[in-house]
């Protein structure tokens, strides 16, 4: 594979990389490639990981050995299953089977705690750098990045070194590649000007667009209307059953405008899981209304939808089916391997939260 297959595999279905010219230049050394990710343990796993593991995917297929990276300390910061450190570390084991339930191939991923790299004297070291390289209000207003406002560090002060912890385990892991979901740009962006300052290897920033929550996204403000486990009727968990995948669906927002496509959560589904996981979607409908139809790229979904050949209705059927088709492996995998998922869920009951 040359540097051009490689950049456009890398950057497919990518809302943002930062930037074009650094990654070309990286690709063209000899040298191994490393990227990472960085997830709170928090609860069940909803779709809109779906994105995240085909990137990883095609990250890993490019030539990057990924690292996963548990952050139990800031999920313990972000007051994520009742802030018992065990209850996190029990979400994260659960966690890493849905990663292999989603595809992401054991081989080229390895997965890492937060907590061994806080352990280091060398991690605190940085974290100190990294805040005195870094203005009080910049760190503030990075606080989105862990769903939270500006306000919230009157309340937690802890809360404050959320985001100078997050540019620290990039820096202690010595990545070439920081991605994840543009909810975490800010993150990234505050990492990359304190290596400027300090004269530290600069991370290529790279990201993947927020699948919208069933009731409909917010261009204006994407974070706030992404896919979230806080609202189960806005969300698809990967081990929701079929009925429920075609009650949630039959419900979700899925207006006719073209300018609402990155709103949509049907169409999202359909182009960031149905076919980079199937390739085909299928739509079930009456001789009267055209007969039965199939896709095999989601160009020609969008284009048939937005001519008004596709009727929401049938969309919204056809990626229901498409989707607990997509799901099959992952309920399989469980079926097998309950024993994480069992424990998870006595956490959340215990919490209230099931």
């Amino acid at each position: 594979m040359d540097i051009e297959q490689r950049m456009n595999l890398i950057m497919r279905n990518t809302e943002e990389l930062v930037t074009a010219d650094e990654l070309r230049e990286l690709l063209s050394k000899e040298q191994p490639l490393t990227a990472y990710i960085g997830f709170e343990p928090s609860g069940l796993v909803h779709l809109g990981w779906a994105p995240i593991t085909s990137k990883i995917r095609d990250l890993a297929e490019a030539g990057f050995t990924v690292t996963v990276y548990w952050a139990d300390w800031h999920a313990y910061i972000n007051d994520k299953l009742g802030g018992d450190i065990d209850n996190i570390r029990i979400c994260a084991r659960y966690m890493q089977d849905c990663f292999e339930a989603l595809g992401v191939p054991g081989d080229k991923v390895r997965y890492a705690y937060a907590s061994e790299l806080l352990d280091g004297i060398g991690y605190w070291e940085r974290v100190i750098k990294i805040a005195k390289a870094t203005s009080l209000s910049r760190v503030k207003r990075a606080m989105t990045i862990m769903g939270r406002s500006e306000d919230e560090a009157e309340v937690d002060s802890s809360k404050m070194f959320y985001p100078i912890l997050q540019a620290a385990d990039i820096f202690c892991l010595g990545v070439d590649i920081a991605y994840a979901g543009m909810d975490q740009r800010k993150a990234h962006m505050l990492a990359r000007d304190a290596a400027e300052k300090l004269g530290w290897k600069k991370p290529i920033a790279l990201h993947t667009p927020l699948i919208p929550g069933l009731k409909g996204g917010d261009r204006m403000n994407p974070e706030a209307s992404k896919m979230s486990k806080s609202d189960p009727d806005s969300s698809l968990n990967i081990h929701d059953d079929a009925d429920a995948v075609r009650r949630k669906l039959g419900k979700a927002f899925c207006p006719p405008e073209r300018a609402s496509e990155s709103e949509n959560p049907v169409l999202m589904l359909c182009k960031y899981v149905i076919m980079p996981r199937t390739g085909i979607l299928e739509v079930e409908r009456p001789e009267k209304f055209g007969g039965n139809v199939s896709f095999t790229s989601y160009e020609d979904v969008a284009l048939s939808y937005f001519d008004g050949k596709l009727h929401p209705a049938d969309l919204k059927k056809g990626v229901a089916e498409g989707m607990i088709k997509a799901l099959e492996p992952m309920h399989k995998f469980f079926a097998e391997r309950p024993e994480n998922l069992n424990a998870v869920k006595e956490v959340l009951k215990g919490l209230g939260k099931l």
